[in-house]
């Protein structure tokens, strides 16, 4: 059975490999502590996909860019992510195509 934090992963990943595929661009997943003293970790999904057409609806119940989504998945994942003492947030990455999720969780 996979916990809550593992959901939340699988569900980026899955996220970013369709974006990837869009364009026949990777996926890099890498983690960090950021500096200045914080007592958290961060965890950075990037895809090289074609990126976030609608930043601003990104977390809005039942909305969704996927023609067999349903809206729910990210709305979830800033869930667990905020139950967890973290945060989720989702940008297109500066000067390259694609959108990087960046997951910050209490170390």
């Amino acid at each position: 059975m996979t916990t809550a934090l593992e959901q939340l992963l699988i569900n980026l990943l899955h996220n970013a490999a369709d974006a990837a595929l869009e364009t026949g661009g990777g996926i890099h997943v890498a983690w960090s502590r950021p500096a200045g003293g914080t007592t958290s970790v961060e965890i950075d999904i990037e895809d090289e996909g074609p990126g976030l057409a609608e930043t601003a609806n990104l977390f809005v119940p039942f909305f969704t860019t996927k023609p067999r989504g349903s809206g729910i998945g990210l709305v979830l994942c800033r869930q667990i992510a905020e139950a967890h003492g973290g945060s989720l947030t989702l940008e297109n990455r500066p000067g390259v195509t694609g959108c990087v999720a960046r997951l910050r969780l209490p170390a």
